[in-house]
């Protein structure tokens, strides 16, 4: 704040104008003036001179960082970063966990200056590798190794025939999935559940489309018919046999316009996140169930901010027990 708006603030106290009245006339928020006021010296002995004395000595002293001041926070913040959690869900996480003690809270900010910036003596640099994003390029579209085969299955559903339940997420138990393939053939089924974002991986041994169609075959009867009820794939052709899941497991197929990844976006979003622990050109075949499983468990233990930083284990637990 300027000295003019104090002095603006001040005045207003004196004419025993309220809080959101002065914030109104000086286009500020309510908490803004608030806290203010209650920084220096209050209603009664606040005076606009020393305030804005008292504000340029604050931001003029030398201030640690608060991670560097407190370790409990500085140790748990650490914990989640070897778990690979962002910055902005640590954060969240931290506000959700001690709602009420401010000094368990930092914002994501501080805690990329504190990876960053070595001179404030928080974390060594070792800890900027568990950060998701290492990217040094942009991947060219052109990269994708998904161009075979599109556009080749009868009889699809299209994603224009979904029912409008499925688009705004507010009923569980439809999923989105794709393939993230490697060099030799390798490749993964991932599977994420639209409401919750829950996320499940599947080994598979190649991906012509009988073994793709008998992986999430096995995959879909680890649970509840309740939840799962639709699938939403590109067009790929591993789900030419798509009736034939549609029979065994009762559950509807439907299929991406050509060229049109945000269609299924909590897939194209997963599949990037697994990149940090598949990068482009690891051989996937050398993940076993056990280890995609492990792999699987991270991510969904992990807080999100589009679920107001409940985990999607959390989300998908709680539609679990509704149906139990």
């Amino acid at each position: 704040m300027t000295l003019t708006e104090r002095e603006e603030v001040s005045r207003g106290l004196v004419l025993g104008l309220s809080v959101r009245t002065i914030a109104a006339g000086l286009g500020r928020a309510p908490s803004t003036i608030s806290r203010e006021i209650n920084r220096n010296g209050g209603v009664v002995r606040y005076r606009a001179v020393e305030a804005d004395t008292a504000a340029w000595d604050r931001v003029r002293r030398p201030k640690q960082c608060k991670l560097a001041n407190n370790k409990a926070l500085r140790w748990r913040v650490a914990v989640k970063l070897r778990r690979r959690w962002s910055p902005q869900q640590i954060s969240g996480w931290l506000k959700r966990t001690y709602p009420e003690d401010e000094g368990m809270h930092v914002s994501h900010e501080t805690i990329y200056r504190s990876l960053f910036i070595q001179a404030r003596g928080v974390f060594k640099k070792e800890f900027q590798q568990h950060l998701r994003s290492q990217r040094t390029i942009r991947r060219a579209k052109q990269s994708s190794l998904k161009k075979s085969g599109l556009g080749q299955i009868s009889n699809m559903v299209s994603i224009r025939e979904r029912p409008a339940s499925v688009e705004d997420r507010a009923v569980p138990g439809h999923w989105e999935g794709d393939l993230i393939e490697g060099p030799n053939g390798s490749c993964i089924a991932t599977l994420v559940e639209r409401h919750s974002r829950y996320v499940m991986l599947a080994k598979l041994g190649d991906k012509r489309t009988n073994t793709v169609i008998a992986a999430l075959i096995k995959q879909s009867r680890k649970l509840p018919s309740e939840l799962y009820k639709s699938l939403t794939w590109d067009r790929g052709k591993e789900m030419c046999a798509h009736q034939k899941f549609s029979l065994a497991t009762d559950i509807a197929v439907y299929f991406c316009d050509p060229q049109s990844p945000w269609q299924r976006g909590s897939n194209e979003n997963t599949n990037r996140l697994l990149r940090d622990y598949m990068p482009k050109g690891t051989d996937l075949s050398v993940f076993s169930q056990v280890e995609l499983n492990k792999v699987a468990r991270e991510l969904n233990e992990r807080p999100r901010k589009t679920l107001q930083y409940e985990t999607p284990a959390e989300r998908f637990n709680q539609c679990v027990a509704a149906i139990n």
